[in-house]
């Protein structure tokens, strides 16, 4: 690790004003300072924004607004995701240690950066961290990998549970920086990589996410995250799902099933939900979601038992959610 200079300013202006080209926003430090360690991240400045205005959760509405600093363990805590937003809950408890937990946020939790092997090895060819430099993970070890959105330059998965549950409910990113305040649906937040998978996110140098937020629905409330991993704790998915039913009459009048830990971006499996949509719950409907989730999956030689485990995943939480179960992978 070289060394860097460092400033906490107390203002988003002045930390927008503090970013010069080879400087980078930190937080909670916990997926930065390791890449800094293995060498992957390089920064001559850190410009720390823990002391800028972004904490605050609270109901405006029929949405519930969260500042871009609160520790992913306020927010697992926090009365009205505990109740009416069960999938965010549960992917915050399913993601990291509890030590990592009270120091994560929610805004760097969008913006980590992919755990493959290739990426976090400056020895090794990766499009990620040095563009047009190859992917080694092509034709190395690419088990853990991606079998949705890749390309033919990226097949990295990325690593957030917490982003698979907001695509899930809905939620929006709000954004500022010198180009002013912006919005933008969390579906058109995190980028496929096509042919720059360099450029993970919108966020152009030097804005900041400030919150999300999130509604208060219906199908937020009925809602269950499912995690299946190597080992119980402490590891990142092998394939996660969150679903959210809206459930009338005994037919399915709306559903959303965000799919982790295969693809390259947090993945709506929009196939499925239509596959649910205007069908009663039932094992029958369920294994053709599963099914229709693993539309477009492009499975290399070692990852393919993840088109399976897609299957199984999809239609084990939702029959784990209509039943009423707390069922955890």
């Amino acid at each position: 690790m070289r060394p860097f200079t460092y400033t906490r300013p107390d203002e988003p202006a002045h930390a927008w004003a503090e970013l010069g080209p080879d400087a980078m926003y930190i937080a909670g430090g916990t997926n930065l300072v390791d890449l800094m360690k293995c060498g992957v991240a390089d920064p001559a400045r850190l410009v720390d924004i823990g002391g800028l205005p972004l904490g605050g959760i609270g109901p405006d509405g029929d949405t519930l607004r969260i500042g871009a600093l609160v520790r992913n363990s306020d927010l697992a805590a926090h009365p009205v995701v505990a109740e009416r937003l069960p999938v965010l809950a549960q992917a915050l408890l399913a993601g990291a240690s509890p030590q990592l937990r009270n120091l994560a946020t929610l805004g760097g939790n969008l913006m980590q950066r992919t755990r493959c092997g290739y990426f976090r090895d400056p020895s090794m060819p990766c499009n990620k961290r040095l563009p047009e430099s190859g992917c080694a993970a092509l034709d190395g070890d690419h088990r853990g990998h991606a079998v949705l959105g890749t390309s033919e330059r990226c097949i990295a998965t990325h690593p957030s549970d917490l982003a698979v549950a907001l695509l899930a409910l809905g939620a929006r990113v709000r954004i500022d920086g010198p180009g002013g305040p912006r919005e933008e649906p969390i579906d058109a937040f995190h980028l496929p990589p096509g042919d720059t998978p360099e450029r993970e996110t919108t966020l152009v140098h030097g804005e900041l996410i400030t919150g999300v937020e999130v509604p208060l629905t219906a199908l937020g409330a009925h809602s269950y995250y499912l995690k299946v991993r190597e080992r119980a704790s402490f590891a990142f998915a092998m394939c996660s799902v969150a679903v959210a039913l809206d459930v009338r009459e005994g037919t399915v009048h709306d559903a959303r099933i965000v799919l982790g830990g295969v693809a390259t971006t947090p993945w709506r499996a929009v196939a499925a939900e239509t596959a649910l949509i205007g069908a009663p719950p039932s094992t029958a409907a369920f294994a053709r979601a599963g099914e229709a989730a693993t539309e477009g999956a492009r499975p290399l030689r070692d990852n393919g038992y993840k088109v399976e485990l897609i299957r199984r995943v999809v239609a084990r939480a939702l029959t784990t959610l209509t039943a009423g179960e707390g069922e955890r992978g």
